[in-house]
C-alpha cells in the first residue's frame, strides 16, 4: 500500500517519501513521441504521437519502485501521454540468433504448463526476497507466430498468490521480434478488465518497431553468427530467458500506481491533475517533429 499512500499525499499535500523527494531533484527523463527511439544498436521504435519513451535509467528507478528486479537487458518504458491503465517494458536479450522452426509444432497446452512450472521455481526466489508471488491463471491468448515478419504474440493472465478477487488479475501481453543477433521484446503490463482494447496499443508499438539495416532476421550469416541454443517455445516457456517471464507485481492495482510513481518523482501535484484531465485519442501515427524533455518538479506545462 506503499503506493497509495504517495498517491494521498500528493492529494492532501503531506510530505512524500524520502526516495520522491531526492529524486524531485532529479527529475525522471523521456522522449515525447513523435520521435525514433533506438533500440542499443539493434532497432527502432517510431513512437507515436501522444506517447513517452523513458529511458534505461528513469526506467529503472520506475520498474524497482514497483517491486521488479532489472538488469541490463532493459532498453526503457512505454506509457500512454493520455489516461490509461498500462505500460510497455521494452528489452533487447542478445540471445544469438534463435530458430523459429518449432512454431510449426508447439502444443499451447504444454506450454501453458510450463509457464506454470517456471514460475512456481521463481516463486522460491521472490520468498527468499519477501517479494509477491504470482500465480498463473491461464492463457489471455495463445501463442502465434508470423513468420514473414518475425513477430510473436502472446498474453498470460497472472495474479498475486492468494489472490481471491479475480478482477483484479493481471495480464501480461508480451510481443517481439527476432533479429539476426537476438530479440526485442515489448512487455505490455494491463489489468485483465481493459485487456482487449489495451492490446490494440501494444500491437501499434509492435508494429512501429523494426532491426536497422544488418540486424534483421534474414541477414543471419551462418559462418560467423552465434546461434541460440534454445528455440520459441522455450522463450515463451520462460526457461530459456527469465527475463521474458512475468513482470511482478506488488498490489494488483500496480498499473496505475507505476503513473503515480511517475508523477511522485517527477511532476508534482500539478503534473498528476495535468495527467487525469486529459482525454485518450485513438492511436496514431506520428506527423510531427521530435520532442524531447524532462518532468518539470514544480511548473506546470500546458497539455
Amino acid at each position: 500500500m506503499r503506493y497509495l499512500t504517495i498517491l494521498l499525499a500528493l492529494l492532501i499535500g503531506l510530505a512524500v517519501p524520502a526516495w520522491a523527494e531526492e529524486a524531485q531533484d532529479k527529475p525522471l527523463q523521456f522522449t515525447a513521441g513523435p520521435a525514433r527511439i533506438a533500440v542499443r544498436d539493434q532497432a527502432m521504435i517510431d513512437l507515436p504521437a501522444d506517447y513517452r519513451f523513458y529511458p534505461e535509467a528513469s526506467a529503472k528507478i520506475a520498474m524497482e519502485k514497483m517491486g521488479n528486479r532489472v538488469d541490463g537487458s532493459l532498453v526503457g518504458l512505454i506509457f500512454p501521454g493520455h489516461r490509461a491503465d498500462w505500460f510497455i517494458v521494452v528489452e533487447y536479450n542478445p540471445t544469438g540468433h534463435i530458430s523459429d522452426d518449432d512454431a510449426k509444432n508447439w502444443n499451447a497446452d504444454e506450454l501453458l504448463s510450463q509457464v506454470r512450472a517456471n514460475t512456481d521455481a521463481e516463486n522460491e526466489e521472490r520468498r527468499k526476497t519477501g517479494e509477491t508471488e504470482l500465480e498463473v491463471v491461464g492463457w489471455a491468448e495463445k501463442p502465434h507466430y508470423d513468420p514473414q515478419t518475425r513477430r510473436l504474440i502472446w498474453s498470460i493472465e497472472a495474479r498475486n498468490k492468494g489472490q481471491t478477487d479475480n478482477s483484479q488479475n493481471i495480464v501480461n501481453y508480451k510481443t517481439l521480434m527476432l533479429g539476426r543477433e537476438g530479440l526485442v521484446s515489448m512487455n505490455m503490463v494491463s489489468p485483465l478488465a481493459t485487456i482487449a482494447t489495451d492490446k490494440t496499443f501494444a500491437n501499434l508499438m509492435l508494429s512501429k518497431l523494426d532491426y536497422t539495416r544488418g540486424k534483421k532476421y534474414t541477414d543471419f550469416d551462418s559462418k560467423t553468427d552465434r546461434v541460440a541454443e534454445f528455440g520459441l517455445a522455450a522463450l515463451i516457456a520462460g526457461v530459456a530467458v527469465k527475463k521474458l517471464g512475468l513482470i511482478a507485481v506488488i498490489v494488483a492495482f500496480a498499473v496505475k500506481f507505476a503513473k503515480i510513481i511517475l508523477v511522485a518523482v517527477a511532476g508534482g501535484l500539478a503534473a498528476f491533475r495535468r495527467f487525469f484531465r486529459r482525454k485518450p485519442p485513438a492511436p496514431a501515427d506520428f506527423q510531427a517533429a521530435p520532442a524531447v524533455g524532462i518532468d518539470p518538479p514544480k511548473a506546470e506545462q500546458q497539455p
